[in-house]
């Protein structure tokens, strides 16, 4: 969310039309999308619906929406998350809310998901300043794995408009283009009820997780949301911010 800069806008969804649909937000924290203006009107957007604030941190790369990514030390990619992480921090407590969670954003998310030293580095930050905020991530991945170790409060994600490798990874892509509304909620319904989704290769896979993750810029991002919310719900799912119900 708030993945926009200035008078520049991606997808053909807005924000306050997806908020009340949703129970986290991944907000972006102004390095590949966002700026002081728009962060702050996102977590007020957030707040007022009652959803759960997430620092959305990214590689410094506006013009590649932070999907390219960029070499640098991992002291180096951390202070560049704990610059943003600390901005929208702030963000939310000017409007009454705590950080429920920091999720790395696009290719610097993919890094850390394979890059323990990285992902132990960001993890050591979080334990310093953050202790009790969640770190969504995959299952399985690095970051994962780091969090897990020290105990840090962790969430898996599945993602609805991405798909599966038979490794249980995301396949990363540019464009999405116009998924099927349908089809994804019943593939998420699928992996809430049976614990397993479909791979790229027609393969049946294993996959678990406690929050689902589906992308605002996504062509027909308000019709994914409605869907997957509305199919959810039948199938007697409870949907709330992580903070409320994780342990």
């Amino acid at each position: 969310m708030g993945e926009a800069f200035g008078r520049w806008r991606i997808g053909d969804t807005d924000d306050a039309s997806l908020m009340p649909l949703i129970s986290s937000a991944n907000i972006a924290a102004g390095f590949h999308a966002g700026d002081p203006n728009l962060m702050d009107e996102t977590v007020r957007l957030a707040v007022s619906h009652g959803v759960g604030v997430g620092a959305h941190p990214g590689y410094p790369d506006l013009q590649g929406f932070g999907r390219r990514r960029i070499a640098g030390t991992g002291k180096e990619l951390v202070n560049d998350i704990v610059y943003q992480v600390g901005a929208l921090k702030e963000f939310a407590r000017r409007h009454g809310a705590q950080l429920q969670h920091v999720k790395p954003h696009g290719a610097l998310y993919m890094e850390m998901a394979v890059n323990a030293e990285l992902s132990r580095i960001f993890v050591e930050y979080m334990r310093t300043v953050q202790p009790n905020t969640f770190i969504f991530c995959m299952g399985g991945s690095a970051t994962w794995q780091a969090a897990r170790d020290v105990g840090q409060p962790v969430i898996r994600e599945f993602y609805a408009d991405r798909d599966y490798d038979d490794s249980g990874s995301i396949v990363f892509t540019r464009d999405a283009g116009r998924p099927d509304p349908k089809q994804i909620a019943q593939k998420v319904v699928r992996a809430c009820t049976e614990g397993k989704v479909r791979t790229v290769t027609g393969n049946d896979i294993d996959i678990a997780f406690e929050s689902v993750c589906f992308h605002s810029d996504t062509l027909g991002a308000f019709d994914i949301a409605s869907r997957m919310r509305e199919a959810l719900k039948a199938a007697g799912i409870r949907i709330a911010p992580v903070s409320t119900i994780a342990t």
